[in-house]
């Protein structure tokens, strides 16, 4: 017989306030109902706590808010009987998976999409099935993760070939350009136009008494072993502690976040972005100023460039998009240790070092720009392209990493969280970590 809810014996059951105190809810979009009959009442209680101490809901009593309902080891057809012998309303909507949908989320550490391998599947005549799955046409519409769904096409990327890519590939100018632009400091133009004096190593570069190098790209060949290879989450972490650890020092109530591809759930990036803001407007300017002055004193700024803000409220809003936005923001080449690093350094084959250089840069909105900031350093460059086009297209707003205009109201839509920016415009929410375009 399939029971709804369990009390576990010889332990009190907890009241709600005490859980949301303990346990922070992560994934507010999926509600778990584990079901006890040939799982057990002591694994349905174990498994319980697991999800909710890694922030999922799981619900106690099965009911229409229910998203996933989970079994183990329950035959098919017994299991949907019961399930329509509930009698809820949102059954044909509700997914029913096995218990390799559950350890895949755990393993994770966040829901993974239902695939056909997690399903338990009956027939059910007297159900509607569900409408046939379309994707959406924006990718700000679309939950996509880091996982690859389609490693037989990237066998094919990886181990086949195409005439077209092959002469790019081998194209002599796209193998220079690709290669000086690697530096850091090195852009499109300054590598054409070594390209065009003949020049095509790094040695000829460098050979070369008529190129003056900045002081960017000096450190970009300096430090090129470094910060040309990846960058672990590990070490991004780390960054994150020494940084935070800077800032709090200089202001107390700052807020700091890891943005890009880390913050999407990704394990390697080419460097470490954050974002760093103020409660007192004004204050977001001095305060990288006051935090590179600090890194400096401990000994770890190996090279850092800062720029103002630019930011004039009165040239918004912009109608067309700038790949850098105008808040004050610095680029920093940082020493990282090794004993700072969970798990140690991502190092370089025969690289015997106890540190290395990593590119790390800081952004400083201010608060009231603050959300907008925070949702177009996340990415993904699609999901954000995307997002800008649903939005001028759909909507008839305007948005970039600066604000959000409506053009039909002629007004700028106040945000204090990513969550307000979906809202207004009409936007189901979608976690970082399934901005992956």
């Amino acid at each position: 017989m399939f029971h709804t809810s369990v009390v576990p014996r010889l332990r009190k059951k907890q009241k709600p306030e005490e859980v949301s105190r303990q346990e922070k809810i992560k994934f507010q979009d999926v509600r778990i109902f584990l079901v006890e009959t040939k799982m057990g009442s002591s694994r349905r209680s174990f498994l319980t706590h697991l999800a909710r101490s890694k922030g999922f809901i799981v619900e106690d009593v099965l009911s229409d808010t229910v998203t996933h309902v989970v079994s183990e080891g329950s035959k098919p057809g017994s299991l949907w009987t019961w399930l329509k012998d509930c009698a809820l309303r949102n059954l044909s909507v509700m997914h029913v998976v096995d218990i390799s949908w559950f350890t895949d989320s755990m393993r994770e550490g966040r829901p993974v999409p239902v695939e056909t391998k997690h399903c338990i599947q009956d027939s059910m005549p007297d159900i509607p099935a569900p409408d046939p799955v379309t994707t959406p046409r924006y990718a700000c519409q679309r939950r996509t993760t880091t996982e690859n769904h389609n490693k037989i096409f990237t066998e094919i990327l990886g181990c086949g070939h195409s005439f077209e890519v092959d002469n790019i590939l081998s194209d002599e100018r796209y193998q220079t350009l690709k290669l000086f632009t690697s530096v850091f400091g090195v852009g499109p133009k300054t590598a054409e136009k070594w390209y065009r004096r003949g020049l095509r190593s790094f040695s000829g570069v460098l050979a070369e008494p008529s190129i003056h190098l900045n002081r960017m790209q000096q450190s970009g060949f300096l430090h090129y072993g470094d910060i040309s290879r990846a960058v672990s989450k590990a070490e991004a972490q780390a960054l994150g502690s020494i940084i935070d650890e800077a800032v709090h020092a200089i202001t107390p109530d700052a807020v700091l976040v890891l943005t890009g591809g880390f913050r999407r759930g990704k394990e390697f990036g080419h460097d470490v972005d954050f974002i760093v803001t103020t409660p007192q407007l004004g204050w977001e300017e001095n305060l990288l100023t006051n935090v590179i002055s600090r890194l400096k004193k401990q000994g770890i700024l190996l090279f850092s460039e800062y720029q103002a803000s630019t930011l004039d409220i009165s040239k918004l809003p912009s109608y067309r998009f700038e790949a850098m936005d105008h808040f004050a923001k610095c680029f920093l080449i940082l020493r990282l240790e090794g004993s700072q690093v969970e798990g140690g350094l991502q190092g370089a084959e025969g690289d015997n070092r106890s540190w290395r250089a990593v590119r790390v840069d800081l952004v400083s909105p201010p608060l009231d720009h603050y959300a907008y900031a925070l949702l177009g350093w996340t990415g993904s460059r699609q999901f954000g392209r995307d997002l800008r086009r649903f939005a001028r297209l759909e909507r008839r707003m305007l948005l970039d990493n600066h604000a959000l205009y409506d053009n039909t109201k002629k007004e700028f839509l106040t945000a204090t969280s990513e969550k307000d920016i979906f809202d207004h415009l009409g936007l189901e929410y979608i976690e970082p970590w399934q901005r992956n375009s």
